[in-house]
């Protein structure tokens, strides 16, 4: 049976059949044993050597790992209508390891390290698909000192641009005939990326950082959209925050029609267009105690008309919250920022690796609450999950036919310390991540001391 690895990156073309092969087992072994090492999750010392030498070679490129999976990605997209194009960007931090070359500063001028800027693809339903854009670089050490400056610059000559190349490889990688949602949150908020020319069925839905000048009689955003009369109330999930768990928020409704003036610094302001928007409000008028309201202020470049319309754009832009938890998996699950590598090459080429494997533990969260009556063998070997079965039911001898997804999942993030009380909701990324790594012992044991008997785990 071929490897989830395997299948995932069956179009990886890396000029050697070889280097193909190592990249595979290698994201099938990282994302078998999260929270390991790479020592631990190679097995041995030949597979961890072969590892680092991968992450050394100058004919791998990272951006042909990440087409692979992007070219898998789209197929998981073809039978959506919508796709939810999410954008973010992360640090890197290897100040631990000083002798790390090619590194630049992080918000700190002391932090050193690398800044990553990704695309990910999300379902109508919530579902993460894969990663379909990814930018990485290092700061210059001359622009230390300088952040007053760069108000002055055009927008191409900053950082911000990586929010418009994202848009344009985004609409590039996905078919013509798909609505694209790009959202983001409020770093996003510039004019340049709402003028950009895109194509039809290419939409933005942003998060407001700047109260701008508006043509609206109100003058300013956030005075326009507060004048206008609340349509209605929607409860919301909310990710963790800090130390604050998981919770529902209930959000009044305010929609509001306008046109987005140019900065009043932009030379030349005067022959640029005004751009029509939608503005959504969604806020939080009774928080719990101590917590701290929820209040978004959306711009879209979409109709917004109804609360049914409003709705759906609070919907598309809680998904945000999913980048988040995808490059918490890549830092915390996969633990890539413990790499102790010789130079900045070689992380990019490892975050690429690692790429496909955080994508993989957050897609198995959230597709097992989406899809939870699809059976778990389209995830887990037989071996794995009657291995699974038995030690969670005290069995030895386990089931013909799998457990469904959710249920397998389950008893993965049992595994993981999940206590799966009525109050704890769904199992998160973090107890699924750590279950994985105890079933990987828990099946390889299995598999080896019940090969020699027929009515034990299937081998």
């Amino acid at each position: 049976m071929q490897s989830w690895a395997t299948h995932e990156l069956r179009y990886v073309q890396l000029g050697d059949a070889r280097l193909n092969k190592r990249l595979m087992k290698m994201v099938e072994d990282f994302a078998a044993q999260p929270e390991s090492s790479v020592p631990q999750a190679c097995g041995d010392w030949a597979a961890t050597k072969g590892a680092y030498e991968f992450w050394k070679n100058p004919r791998v490129k990272p951006d042909s790992i990440i087409l692979a999976h992007e070219q898998s990605t789209m197929e998981r997209l073809r039978w959506q209508d919508t796709v939810i194009a999410i954008q973010d960007t992360t640090g890197l931090d290897f100040t631990h390891h000083p002798s790390t070359k090619g590194l630049g500063h992080l918000d700190h001028p002391c932090v050193k390290g690398l800044k990553v800027h990704s695309c990910l693809t999300v379902s109508e339903q919530g579902v993460p698909q894969g990663v379909i854009h990814q930018k990485v670089w290092a700061r210059d050490p001359k622009t230390i000192g300088k952040k007053h400056k760069r108000s002055k610059l055009k927008t191409k000559d900053k950082e911000s641009q990586r929010w418009l190349d994202t848009l344009s490889a985004s609409q590039e990688a996905i078919p013509e005939g798909k609505q694209v949602i790009t959202v983001a949150d409020r770093e996003a908020d510039i004019y340049d990326l709402f003028a950009l020319p895109r194509r039809e069925n290419s939409h933005l839905l942003i998060r407001v950082s700047h109260n701008r000048r508006v043509e609206h009689e109100a003058k300013y955003l956030w005075d326009a959209v507060r004048e206008s009369p609340v349509l209605g109330e929607v409860t919301v999930e909310i990710g963790r925050r800090g130390n604050q768990p998981p919770r529902k928020a209930t959000l009044t409704i305010r929609v509001a029609s306008l046109s987005i003036r140019p900065p009043a610094n932009r030379p030349g302001k005067a022959s640029l267009p005004l751009i029509p928007v939608h503005m959504i409000l969604a806020q939080e008028d009774a928080p719990p105690s101590g917590v701290k309201p929820v209040c978004w202020l959306l711009l879209a470049t979409f109709p917004v008309i109804t609360f049914d319309d409003a709705i759906k754009c609070v919907k598309y832009y809680s998904y945000r919250w999913l980048i988040e938890r995808y490059h918490f998996v890549l830092k915390s699950g996969c633990w890539l920022e413990k790499l102790q590598l010789e130079r900045a090459e070689g992380i990019h080429r490892a975050l690429a690796t690692y790429c496909v494997v955080a994508w993989r533990l957050l897609w198995l969260t959230y597709e097992a609450r989406h899809n939870p009556d699809s059976p778990c063998d389209k995830v887990l070997e037989t071996y794995e999950w009657q291995a699974l079965y038995c030690y969670s039911h005290k069995t030895s001898v386990p089931p013909t036919t799998p457990p469904s997804l959710h249920e397998a999942v389950v008893m993965i993030a049992k595994l993981g310390g999940f206590l799966a009380r009525k109050s704890d909701g769904e199992p998160g990324v973090k107890t699924i991540w750590r279950g994985l790594r105890r079933l990987h012992d828990i099946a390889s044991t299995c598999r080896l001391l019940r090969a020699d008997h027929p009515n034990g785990v299937d081998t």
